[in-house]
């Protein structure tokens, strides 16, 4: 009865939804627009440069909701294609930038499409077509009509990297028929951590079903072409300037981000800020106030740098590479009240990480992180700017954050072995 009042709602604010979808965010980003029909379910499985056709009932698919879920997923997905070769894969999305991000990652080794919306003909349209195996989602993208015709038609869902704040906990509470649906329909769920495994098991889910992996996140090794990309990108902008990157930035950041550097610039005239806004649709607004500011810049996208005081980074599927060419790096969404971003594609590379205080979106992250001195957190601009100047000043010392954060990496890898292993034992029964 809970589903059917959920299903209800649904189709009640579908023109909302669709008004929202295909308007208001197709205006922003077009990439909305394309492969619409793909949100109502109706998508085609094609063949794939490994076989002639996919084969039915022997397709795995893995959601990631958007960028980061997708870069998070790509050393586990590479390492599951290099086991499973019989399998054919398909990556799920809900934004344009995920499914870029994908197709950067993958090219055409797999599928891509984006999840229908969770009504209950677009969920079994999307099942009938893609007939998966398994289906694996990335933290806690939980779809209740979904989940639940998996259970129906005995598809095992797996959720994996799980994460669940106690504020989650607590709306999920809220709608308790529906979560128990839910929890029903999980056939095994991989953990951050013990605190995060405790809620789900509160919510109603099998502790028999909950593993604890640790977070995937960490499991983050740049690769030979990264390395060399980040050499060119060293050569290119890193002519014995002091840079910060500051990635993954919000509106009302960038604007903070901007005032700090105009503070760095009074002490460091020579320093370059390379700012990177978390979605393409902010680009040209980041455009429009450093042209209404005092700041030189030029833009990545163009090519046309000439040593400004700011590198507008209007591309995708570079930040992680710029993070590795910088000195230190600042991860956005923290300044504000958005919760910040992951850290640990800076620490990778050995650079340090600043974060202003909103972290909660990485709270398995964050502590450890600053515990182990590869982060530093700062309250406000000027707090950001001052930072700057001392790590420019301290250069050992700058350098020592950035082993330290890489050693936190190392030191919390493993949980994609973790939960491959699980994953696997899904997969059994249809291994030759």
């Amino acid at each position: 009865m809970a589903r059917f009042f959920y299903s209800l709602i649904l189709y009640l604010l579908s023109p909302l939804i669709t008004f929202y979808l295909y308007i208001l965010r197709g205006k922003k980003n077009a990439g909305y627009r394309a492969h619409f029909a793909e949100r109502f379910g109706f998508i085609t499985v094609k063949k794939t440069s490994q076989e002639s056709t996919v084969l039915k009932g022997n397709l795995i698919v893995i959601h990631c909701a958007s960028v980061g879920e997708v870069l998070a997923a790509t050393p586990l997905l590479k390492e599951l294609q290099y086991q499973q070769p019989s399998y054919s894969f398909m990556i799920t999305c809900n934004t344009p930038t995920g499914r870029e991000q994908i197709h950067n990652n993958f090219k055409d080794s797999l599928q891509c499409a984006y999840l229908p919306i969770d009504y209950p003909c677009a969920t079994a349209r999307f099942l009938k077509r893609v007939k998966p195996t398994l289906i694996c989602i990335l933290e806690t993208e939980l779809w209740p009509n979904l989940m639940a015709q998996c259970k129906q038609q005995n598809i095992p869902v797996l959720i994996l990297n799980a994460r669940l704040s106690a504020k989650s906990q607590q709306g999920y509470q809220k709608v308790a028929p529906l979560t128990k649906v839910i929890m029903q329909s999980i056939s095994a769920l991989a953990s951050h951590n013990h605190e995060d495994a405790k809620r789900f098991i509160e919510l109603g889910l099998n502790e028999q079903k909950v593993h604890i992996t640790g977070s995937i996140k960490f499991d983050i090794k740049p690769t030979s072409e990264q390395l060399d990309k980040v050499d060119t990108l060293k050569s290119q902008y890193n002519n014995q300037r002091f840079i910060w990157v500051a990635g993954s930035t919000h509106p009302s950041e960038h604007e903070l981000i901007l005032a700090a550097q105009q503070l760095l610039l009074k002490q460091i005239p020579d320093a370059l800020l390379v700012i990177a806004p978390r979605h393409p649709e902010q680009f040209d607004k980041v455009a429009t106030l450093l042209e209404d500011s005092p700041l030189s810049f030029s833009r990545r996208s163009k090519n046309n740098y000439q040593s400004e005081q700011v590198l507008l980074a209007d591309t995708l599927g570079e930040l992680q590479c710029l993070y590795g060419m910088a000195n230190i790096n600042y991860i956005g969404g923290s300044l504000i009240a958005r919760g910040g971003h992951n850290p640990l594609e800076s620490a990778a590379f050995s650079v340090g990480v600043l974060t202003g205080p909103h972290t909660y979106n990485f709270n398995h992250v964050y502590p450890e992180l600053i515990a182990s001195g590869g982060c530093i957190q700062v309250s406000d601009t000027k707090k950001l700017a001052e930072q700057l100047y001392e790590l420019h000043q301290q250069p050992a010392f700058c350098q020592q954050l950035g082993l330290q954060a890489a050693q936190c990496v190392a030191n919390n890898q493993g949980a994609i072995a973790k939960t491959i292993t699980i994953i696997n034992k899904f997969l059994e029964p249809h291994n030759d």
